[in-house]
């Protein structure tokens, strides 16, 4: 079948690997080089534990806080707070402690096998770094100030075991052990040994698109904007040049620009976009060895390939709104409370008026912002057009895109091929709300 996959992130990477090796020939369409939006500057994290939902009951309690505190982890433009409201009543209703469960028994399946996930696709394609792979398996550290927030994140906790995660617990000593580089105000820990990270995720994504272009698929740069339709079926994709594209499938995995083109394929989501920033320090006094989240701060240290990046930071205010980039320069600050060992970088960097681009103005840090596609439910959304049977739905994955690539792949290959999905999609469905 000639089948065209709109978005080149991890997702629609995934998803063309597994068709062209089932003997399809694939087209991967993205404005952008594969692997250059959200895929690129997330935390790189693979973490089977990542099954809590945002909306967790009691949580509305904490968020005037965070949007009262210049380094919390959230914010909202109230311009963009009319658009939003629909997407945070529907937010608000997932935390029912029901759905709560459904939702993290539903992740649980998805990101079951991340690391074996990724590391099948990079032996499948010889994808791999040769010197020191992208895919690691260290484990992952949640790192507490406070017996307070120690004590608030156990529910959060108990769903993960209730699905079937390994949780060490850690005194200070045994925290200070596994990670000397935090500051002495660290008390408490957990570990997650089943976490892996990819330690350089835009390189894995490229790596993945060039392997995938090696074995006859190809990339095409263009930015689809429609469908060519007769009754159920599409025959075409329409691209802005005014090109229609014959295809005998079509995947939509645009992230967050996946709203619109849903909606032409008779389906209305709920999507909205976290504007995510990160902070990278390429050159660190100091260096965690295990992918570190300081819970209270919401903050995640992640040791990279080329540095140290601070990531984690949530703002809604929609796609165009021009970036905030004392958003990202929060971090450093929270990074430097975190691991006191870092050496004395700049407080802040001239203005990029450029979203989703790396800010490369310093030889030791830059900054960045991308736009995480997500649910007010955490669920992605993996289905099949309402209107046209042979659209296939693969967007909406927010904090577990990178994680959830590979299976999502799968699913998409699954229901292309109409074989029963590996695991049960019906809660990832565009029309459960």
């Amino acid at each position: 079948m000639t089948i065209l996959i709109l978005g080149a992130g991890i997702v629609g990477v995934s998803a063309a690997l597994h068709l062209q090796a089932e003997g399809h020939a694939v087209t991967l369409i993205d404005h952008r080089p594969p692997g250059e939006g959200a895929s690129f500057g997330n935390a790189g994290c693979l973490n089977p534990s990542s099954v809590v939902p945002m909306a967790m009951p009691g949580m509305l309690r904490n968020v005037p806080k965070w949007l009262l505190d210049p380094l919390g982890p959230l914010a909202i433009r109230p311009t963009y707070l009319p658009q939003l409201a629909p997407w945070l009543w529907r937010f608000w209703r997932t935390s029912d402690p029901a759905r709560v469960q459904a939702i993290a028994k539903a992740l649980a399946l998805l990101l079951a096998d991340t690391v074996a996930q990724h590391r099948a696709l990079e032996t499948r394609t010889h994808a791999a770094d040769i010197k020191s792979g992208f895919i690691e398996q260290r484990g992952h550290l949640f790192a507490y100030t406070t017996e307070a927030g120690f004590a608030a994140d156990a529910p959060a906790n108990q769903l993960r075991r209730d699905q079937g995660i390994n949780i060490t617990e850690l005194d200070q000593a045994q925290l200070r052990a596994l990670e000397p580089t935090l500051a002495p105000s660290f008390i408490r820990g957990r570990y997650f040994a089943q976490n892996g990270h990819i330690n350089n995720p835009g390189a894995w994504v490229k790596a993945l698109a060039a392997a995938f272009v090696a074995r006859g698929g190809r990339l095409l740069q263009a930015r689809a904007c429609g469908f060519v339709g007769e009754g159920s079926a599409i025959n075409a994709v329409q691209l802005e040049s005014g090109e229609a594209l014959p295809c005998s499938h079509a995947v939509i995995a645009t992230g967050a620009w996946s709203k619109q083109l849903a909606a032409q394929c008779g389906d209305r989501v709920p999507l909205d976009t976290e504007r995510g920033y990160h902070l990278m320090l390429h050159q660190p006094a100091v260096m965690p060895t295990v992918p570190t989240l300081w819970v209270e701060g919401k903050v995640m240290a992640t040791p990279m390939a080329t540095g140290l990046r601070f990531a984690s930071m949530v703002e809604f205010a929609g796609l165009d709104a021009p970036p905030n980039w004392a958003r990202a320069d929060a971090q450093l600050k929270l990074g430097k409370m975190m691991l006191p060992g870092l050496a004395t970088h700049p407080e802040g960097m001239p203005e990029d008026p450029i979203p989703e681009q790396l800010s490369s103005t310093s030889p030791t840090m830059s900054r960045w912002l991308g736009f995480r596609p997500s649910m007010p439910d955490s669920l992605p959304v993996i289905g099949t057009s309402s209107r046209f049977a042979n659209v296939v739905y693969a967007f909406g994955h927010g904090h577990i895109g990178l994680a959830s690539g590979p299976m999502t792949g799968c699913l998409v290959a699954d229901l292309i091929a109409k074989r029963q999905p590996r695991i049960p999609i019906e809660p990832f469905s565009p029309r459960r709300f």
